[in-house]
C-alpha cells in the first residue's frame, strides 16, 4: 500500500515545520497564522483574478469554479482553524489553579 501525501490544506504546505521545539528553526504560532492568512489572501487574488478572466472571456467556468471552491474550502479551514483557537483560549481562561 503506497503512502497518502497530503498537499497544502488550509494554506499550509504539507512539509512545513511545525514540530514546536524540535526543529532546527521552529515556526511559531504566530508566524504560522500569518503565512495561512497569506496563503489564503493570495488564493482570494487568484479566484477574483478568474472571475475578471471569465468575464471577459479569457478563461472558462470550469476554471473559474475550481479556482472559487479553492479559495472557499481553504477559508473555512482557516476559520474553523481560528474558532478552534478561540474555544481553546476561552477553555484555559476558564480553568482554576
Amino acid at each position: 500500500m503506497n503512502p497518502v501525501s497530503i498537499n497544502a490544506i488550509g494554506g499550509l504546505p504539507a512539509n512545513q515545520n511545525i514540530q514546536g521545539t524540535r526543529g532546527k528553526d521552529p515556526a511559531s504560532f504566530g508566524q504560522i497564522m500569518k503565512q495561512a492568512v497569506s496563503h489564503v489572501d493570495q488564493m482570494g487574488e487568484a479566484a477574483d483574478k478568474a472571475i475578471v478572466d471569465m468575464l471577459a472571456g479569457e478563461a472558462d467556468v470550469a476554471k473559474t469554479m475550481i479556482e472559487l471552491q479553492k479559495f472557499d474550502i481553504s477559508m473555512k479551514t482557516l476559520v474553523s482553524f481560528r474558532n478552534k483557537a478561540i474555544e481553546a483560549y476561552q477553555e484555559i481562561n476558564r480553568m482554576q489553579f
